[in-house]
């Protein structure tokens, strides 16, 4: 998913270099300008008791700005209103970004303790900014003749966004009421602070200890390994521990012999973050509460509806429409994967009914005994540093751009690599592109993409290029023994290798519309298109090599692999539409007390005929890209919707090939360049030919009925 580090993005207050330092406290690393090469942040300057004082004058720095946008006596124009707020905040940026980046990915306690202070008191700069009165009858003098003004389509679009974002965050409310949603606000903001702190001290508090390797019977050796290593670490040496992380939990559950430990994995990982010390429950509520409000108090009927207001879907019940159309053929082919695994079981003499921790491990006995396809033999061709030539190989085919390591760069984790993107013929800077895949305490669960510094034209013609990040949480190297991915592990690194793209590759003018500043249910495209090219046959010959032999995957296993490819997908369908859906249901929500949340979870589910055997991607304690920030709030659909789209282009890959020079070129001028900049359906169009439709994600799924009236499967979704 996509990490959004800077919540004045929220606000739309874009924020870009050229301000002055002030010179009583130039010491610190952030107020000053960055002498380090492409100005990546001089990470090991950087000390905890900086960020505060460098947010105080990083905020005093963009409050000066926007008074002498707000109060100046000229007639407003484009250039001295919206431009100037698109060039403003030099020091809150450089601020907000590295702070957002390592409190996710590094923290520490004494980072957390920053956070009590940090983020209220963004959050009510961000306030005072979008409710400005004066700053905004600029913006709306600007937009009530914007028809008149001769502006270019990205001018108007970033004119009318700019106005929106202000009545949204609002603009158009009295005193009284706008000191209520301030209040609000600054509740919201210490509310998500609490969700995730509470999620990753549960997270790292849990732990399954074996003192026997026996009950670990079935689990790859690399897995045995990691967990002896965690053991170590925890002072346990001598023994094995699992964790909730990834890599440890899904081995677990797909591999353990031992159905105790699959029931207590899987357990635990469905009640995280639901009792007490680190209990969840009370500030969803209270998170839905304030939303509830919040939404009133702008004018929403709920707060799913403010939240659909402003992007490509438009409503909630148009992303519920689209998520009915994919349920049904999802919820049957759970019904006969359970069948197939069943019968399994009962063949093995197991004596049991599939309960959702059998559901993994039965699973591949099912994939084995269809496809010959051992998964654990198969991540022996797909060593991370290959699946990363995998990842640098289609960028450089598809879009002319080369990889260089920055050895000496700075980075915030001994772990990080960092690399220099060129254009591969003329050699020309592109940007700074930076990854860190391990696990550890201090990170918390997930993948994500994000940027240290954005990209914007300057006035002179000029392209100021960014640094990008993407951060995993991948299966570690264990002794001798490389990093060793799961496939699933493969499309992470590929789906946010393309939100890496979409950042790096913009050539966007204005930083509000750069990169994946984009309609949130758009922003998916990029990353997801871009998994449909790691299990290519092409490409696997160039990067899936065994990690001792250095022996390309055979052609054989290839054709087990694509034999495979809709394999689980009813699960993997279900338990992400079920967690889309239940997202819109609490959007459409307004209570006035609490609710009870495993209580409404479970009347979602069975309203929805959800199968007893799986259960939601993300129960609500942990379900941080809807209570953890209101970022993918009434939005998680977006997979979803973007997927739509992204199976309907690659189509257009597989007709002309996939790497198809012209086809290339459009997709990268027309949707990576381009940011949000034009409409997003309009830039698709151009690229595709044509609008999409559902068929072609139902098609990739394996969920569509070839031989029955395709109408009855699926209908054009985009109108």
């Amino acid at each position: 998913m996509k990490k959004t580090v800077t919540a004045l993005a929220a606000c739309a207050i874009a924020l870009t270099a050229g301000a002055q330092t002030p010179k009583a406290v130039n010491q610190n690393p952030f107020l000053a300008p960055y002498t380090t090469p492409y100005e990546i942040p001089p990470f090991e300057q950087i000390k905890v008791s900086d960020y505060i004082p460098a947010l105080k004058a990083g905020i005093e720095q963009h409050n000066k700005e926007i008074a002498a946008i707000a109060n100046s006596k000229a007639e407003p124009t484009f250039e001295n209103v919206i431009l100037a707020m698109d060039r403003a905040g030099d020091i809150l940026e450089k601020v907000v970004y590295v702070y957002g980046a390592l409190s996710e990915s590094n923290s520490s306690p004494e980072l957390q303790a920053v956070a009590d202070t940090f983020e209220p008191m963004l959050a009510a700069h961000q306030d005072e900014v979008s409710m400005n009165p004066a700053l905004f009858k600029r913006v709306k003098a600007l937009y009530d003749k914007r028809d008149k003004l001769n502006l270019a389509t990205d001018q108007k679009r970033l004119l009318e966004k700019y106005y929106k974002d202000f009545v949204r965050n609002g603009a158009l409310l009295n005193d009284k009421e706008q000191a209520e949603l301030k209040a609000i606000n600054a509740d919201l903001s210490n509310l998500y602070i609490k969700f995730n702190r509470n999620l990753l001290a549960a997270t790292n508090a849990f732990e399954i200890v074996v003192d026997d390797v026996k009950d670990l019977a079935g689990l790859p050796e690399s897995n045995i390994a990691v967990a002896a290593d965690e053991a170590k670490a925890r002072g346990k040496e001598g023994k094995y521990v699992l964790t909730l992380h990834a890599p440890s939990r899904l081995p677990v559950l797909q591999y353990a012999d031992n159905r105790d430990i699959r029931r207590k994995m899987w357990q635990g990982y469905t009640s995280l973050a639901s009792a007490e010390p680190y209990d969840n429950k009370p500030i969803i509520n209270k998170i839905l509460q304030a939303r509830a409000k919040k939404a009133k108090l702008l004018g929403f009927k709920d707060y799913g509806s403010y939240m659909t207001d402003n992007v490509m879907a438009g409503s909630v019940k148009a992303a519920e429409d689209l998520l009915m159309q994919i349920w049904p053929a999802a919820v049957k082919r759970v019904n006969e994967e359970v069948a197939e695994m069943q019968a399994i079981a009962d063949a093995e003499g197991a004596k049991l009914t599939i309960e959702p921790w059998d559901y993994g491990y039965y699973n591949e006995k099912v994939r084995r005994q269809k496809y010959a396809l051992d998964e654990s033999e198969l991540r022996k061709y797909f060593p991370l540093d290959s699946v990363r030539k995998g990842i640098f190989t289609m960028a450089e085919r598809l879009y002319n751009v080369k990889f260089t390591p920055m050895h000496n760069a700075p980075k915030y984790y001994d772990e990080v690599v960092v690399y220099d993107v060129t254009d591969a013929t003329t050699g020309e800077h592109v940007a700074v592109y930076m990854t860190d895949y391990f696990p550890r305490a201090s990170k918390r669960q997930g993948a994500w993409m994000s940027e240290f510094k954005g990209s914007w034209t300057n006035e002179d013609g000029t392209s100021s290029r960014p640094v990008i990040y993407n951060v995993g949480n991948f299966s570690k190297p264990t002794g001798d023994t490389p990093s060793l991915l799961t496939i699933d592990e493969v499309e992470t690194m590929f789906h946010e290798f393309g939100h890496g793209l979409h950042g790096m590759l913009s050539r966007a003018r204005y930083k509000g519309q750069s990169g994946t500043n984009v309609d949130r249910d758009f922003v998916e495209l990029p990353s997801q298109i871009h998994e449909h090219w790691c299990m290519t046959p092409e490409l696997l010959q160039v990067y899936a090599k065994h990690w001792k032999t250095g022996d390309t995957i055979p052609q054989e296993l290839i054709e087990k692999v694509n034999a495979a490819s809709t394999h689980n997908m009813g699960f993997r369908t279900a338990e992400l539409v079920g967690a889309a859906l239940l997202d819109l249901q609490y959007g459409k929500l307004n209570p006035t007390g609490d609710i009870d949340v495993e209580g409404f979870e479970k009347e979602v589910g069975d309203r929805l005929g959800m199968p007893k055997q799986l259960t939601y991607r993300y129960r609500s304690p942990y379900f941080k890209h809807i209570f953890g920030s209101d970022g993918y709030a009434s939005g998680y659909y977006t997979y979803l919707w973007a997927e739509v789209l992204d199976c309907d282009g690659f189509e257009l890959f597989e007709e002309r090939g996939i790497f198809d020079p012209a086809t290339a070129k459009s997709f990268k001028e027309n949707i990576l360049e381009k940011g949000g900049s034009e409409d997003p359906m309009e830039l698709y169009v151009r690229f595709r030919g044509s609008k999409p439709d559902v068929k072609g994600l139902l098609r990739h799924r394996g969920l569509l009925d070839e031989n029955k009236d395709k109408a009855n499967n699926a209908k054009v979704f985009y109108n």
